[in-house]
């Protein structure tokens, strides 16, 4: 009886089978509604911790800016995918969720003072807020909503890839 004849070895062992083969790559993300939702909610859920952090200091924080920003962007990234447009949407909630943080610190800054809550400022008074958010906005107001911005327009970039 004769032995089976091994096949030929070329002297890889990877390619010899000597060695398990590497996974698969995982599959691309690009799914631009999915980052959306997933930036909007980063969005909502940072502007009221940046707002919370305000009211309670009374001080506006640069690297709360840029937590805001980056949290934005990498849900944007992480969950949408390399879509070239999540950087900019990031970006563009990042102001938003920056600004609305701003206005709800403000919001929680006068209701210690006024005989009003924070919700009823929020809500029944917002031109009241946006109005005073507007003299009291100088250049550092500003110079933390473009770093917000930033931030979320890189992390959407960097958790993409």
């Amino acid at each position: 009886m004769s032995q089976p004849v091994p096949p030929p070895q070329s002297g890889n062992p990877f390619a010899d089978g000597a060695y398990p083969q590497a996974p698969a790559p995982a599959p691309a993300r690009d799914n631009v509604v999915l980052g959306i939702v997933a930036a909007f909610a980063a969005a909502v859920v940072t502007a009221g911790i940046y707002g919370a952090i305000i009211g309670a200091t009374e001080y506006q924080i640069g690297f709360a800016a840029v937590g805001v920003g980056y949290l934005i962007g990498f849900a944007a990234g992480k969950v949408g995918g390399s879509n070239p447009a999540l950087p900019v949407i990031g970006a563009i909630l990042s102001l938003g969720a920056v600004y609305l943080g701003q206005l709800l610190g403000f919001a929680i800054a006068l209701s210690d003072v006024l005989p009003v809550t924070v919700t009823e400022m929020f809500f029944q008074e917002f031109s009241v807020l946006t109005t005073g958010w507007k003299e009291e906005a100088g250049p550092m107001t500003f110079l933390f909503l473009a770093i917000g911005a930033f931030a979320a327009f890189s992390a959407a970039k960097k958790s993409a890839a």
